[in-house]
């Protein structure tokens, strides 16, 4: 049935004008803040969850320090490694055909000067395909932010909550309250005119986040932020189920993976010791 006899009325929803776009470029992500169209990101560290990410229309893929806790089994995202990360950027980019792939950089890779950083998010791009890379930090970023981009390689800015700074933040806190929203506000404009396209930002009022989105021209991507960002952002193994436990506030979780992967373990199992499987049609 075509869209013009459709029936209850409206027919086919329009596709976005985003859909058509062979490979996500920033420009793309600029127009479509302009437009108000909401900018997808979620978390990605292997091929498959990248490939199906991608199919399912995802504009961003971000390879995140978080495959700290969620690939290596650390506590905390500090651990880390630039060169732990490349592999898993990698296989992202390699997978990935219309989403962008962001290469987030490590703890203690790009703070100690502007060349460190620029010279890191080289590696990210060559060695790993990354289209952009993402840093944490406001104003006093704004230097290496500056130097990435006027070396050729695009950056995202990440301010409130920094995971990589949790210990000089006091821990998991919300950000930006207060007083202390004219300095986020203000790390915001920074990061902005040194030359990031977007920034990320995480844990912080929701109005304070609306309003920094409403005044900078560049994109914004929340993550407990609200839904008055640009676009949101999530770690994949929290929205899909896989991690258990207790969740922070601003995950909503689509999917119960943990569950079947479980059910199907057991499954499984119960086959092999009961010599079920491998069955006749199984054997050669």
């Amino acid at each position: 049935m075509s869209e013009e006899t459709a029936p209850y009325g409206s027919g086919a929803a329009a596709p976005s004008p985003t859909s058509a776009v062979k490979k996500i470029r920033t420009h793309h992500l600029r127009e479509m803040k302009e437009r108000g169209e909401p900018i997808t990101m979620l978390t990605a560290y292997d091929m498959y969850t990248a490939a199906i990410f991608d199919e399912a229309g995802i504009e961003m893929l971000l390879v995140g320090d978080s495959a700290s806790n969620n690939v290596f089994g650390n506590e905390t995202s500090l651990p880390v490694t630039v060169d732990e990360l490349l592999p898993l950027t990698r296989a992202v980019a390699k997978s990935a055909k219309r989403a962008m792939v962001v290469g987030d950089l490590p703890f203690g890779s790009y703070q100690a000067s502007p060349e460190q950083g620029y010279l890191t998010a080289v590696r990210f791009m060559k060695e790993g395909g990354a289209h952009c890379v993402k840093l944490e930090g406001g104003e006093e970023m704004a230097p290496v932010i500056t130097k990435c981009v006027q070396g050729g390689v695009p950056v995202i800015a990440h301010i409130g909550f920094t995971p990589q700074s949790e210990h000089t933040l006091g821990g998991y806190r919300v950000q930006g309250r207060g007083d202390a929203a004219e300095r986020l506000k203000a790390d915001a404009r920074a990061v902005q005119a040194a030359g990031a396209f977007m920034v990320v930002m995480e844990m912080v009022p929701a109005d304070i986040a609306r309003e920094i989105s409403e005044e900078l021209a560049i994109p914004t991507i929340g993550i407990g932020a609200g839904n008055g960002c640009d676009g949101q952002v999530l770690v994949w193994t929290d929205a899909f189920g896989i991690r258990t436990g207790k969740m922070p506030r601003f995950v909503k979780q689509y999917a119960d993976l943990h569950g079947v992967l479980l059910e199907g373990a057991k499954a499984y199992r119960d086959d092999v010791k009961a010599r079920t499987f491998p069955g006749e049609e199984h054997q050669f």
